[in-house]
């Protein structure tokens, strides 16, 4: 039941369903396939800096925007790996994660009665970060295995545009936007003077295509607002590292809204971060595709074996499974199912679209776990029974 005296603001979205399906599994011993964090050990290096960090005493705030440090080996990196020129001092504000970083450039650069256009399946907070602004989502399909349909994603622009968003690699549904995507997203951020807000938390998670950040693209870089962070790339997901990379024109508005919201991330995990950026070898990104792919296919392949249909994903580490063909129930009803009686928690579809009867046949795995750990899954759900 929604109290008549919370703010009317948070009666139009639910808590997360992730986390919720995280706790489930705690609850009935089952292996987690839920939430998106890793089970394995970050870079011996990266643990030693932070550690390094501590006992020097950096304990106190950073800069609000971030350490000098930080932010100007991420300015040397997207330079090295995409050509952006960015402007440590002005172009970067760090932030406790992708996550805050989301909400606070939308809180930055929507007004209410805005619109925000999200291409669904989405990540469960950017619908609810354009309600906390008093905007409206506007939902456009991606499907996976799909290209954007940008006819469809023209119609649903207009004069109340004032974002769209995109998260390349996608989660949940793995997909990769090709070139020409992009090119078609921007050609509508200009027509209708609107900012493209980019999550590419998974830039280096990636088995087909290429990572194409937006903001390369001619006439984007004023236009674009790109977010990242350290959680997937470094195997860090609970030291809350993101950053953003803003035009010079909306940086001071981002700026101030993180500072009121958080202040700052963690000092000593900065410089963790920085020392990872700094001294990790072109190798390790080349290696973290590599192993999640063999991941990707231990976990696709077990689920096809246990007659799922699934699209493998271009990028990231999520797979969304139909089961249509398995069982009869509702994917709320199937996720709470499969997790206390077959001992795999995954996350319902329905959770990542604003019509949830789109996700009602669908189911999210994270494949971000040891091979070990897949391979238990996949003996679990091969050897399933029927649900029904």
């Amino acid at each position: 039941m929604t109290s008549n005296r919370t703010a009317r603001r948070t009666h139009n979205f639910t808590e997360s369903v992730i986390r919720g399906m995280t706790r489930l599994a705690t609850q009935h011993g089952a292996i987690n396939l839920a939430q998106g964090f890793p089970n394995f050990a970050t870079p011996d290096l990266i643990k030693h800096a932070a550690a390094e960090a501590i006992h020097a005493d950096i304990n106190q705030y950073a800069i609000t925007w971030g350490s000098k440090r930080l932010r100007n080996v991420l300015a040397a990196r997207y330079q090295e790996w995409y050509g952006m020129n960015v402007d440590p001092e002005v172009d970067l504000t760090v932030t406790c994660g992708a996550t805050e970083a989301m909400a606070t450039v939308l809180l930055a650069i929507v007004n209410p009665g805005d619109e925000v256009v999200v291409l669904e399946p989405f990540y469960e907070n950017y619908g609810p970060d354009a309600i906390l602004c008093e905007a409206t989502p506007v939902f456009v399909p991606l499907r996976p295995g799909e290209p954007l349909d940008l006819d469809r994603l023209g119609a649903a622009c207009s004069a109340k545009t004032r974002a769209i968003i995109i998260n390349t690699p996608n989660n949940p549904a793995g997909r990769v936007l090709s070139r020409a995507e992009l090119e078609g997203i921007a050609e509508l951020s200009q027509r209708y003077d609107a900012y493209v807000v980019t999550d590419e938390i998974y830039e280096h998670i990636l088995y087909e295509g290429e990572h194409i950040p937006v903001a390369t693209l001619p006439g984007m870089r004023e236009r674009t607002i790109t977010i990242s962070g350290a959680s997937k790339t470094f195997s860090v997901t609970g030291w809350r590292i993101g950053w953003i990379i803003s035009p010079p024109d909306v940086g001071g508005a981002i700026r101030k809204v993180h500072d009121f919201l958080t202040v700052g991330a963690p000092a000593p995990l900065q410089e963790g971060i920085a020392v990872a950026l700094e001294q990790l070898p072109n190798s390790y990104y080349e290696g973290l595709s590599t192993d999640y792919r063999h991941r990707r296919d231990l976990l696709c392949g077990a689920l096809v074996q246990a007659g799922f249909a699934v699209v493998p994903p271009e990028g990231a580490y999520y797979v969304l499974a139909d089961f249509t063909g398995l069982s009869d129930l509702g994917d709320v009803a199937y996720s709470e199912w499969l997790t206390t009686e077959v001992g795999v928690a995954p996350v319902p579809g329905s959770s990542f679209y604003n019509d949830r009867a789109l996700g009602r046949g669908l189911i999210r795995f994270a494949f971000c776990k040891t091979e070990d750990l897949l391979e238990e899954a996949a003996h679990r759900l091969i050897g399933m029974g029927s649900s029904t």
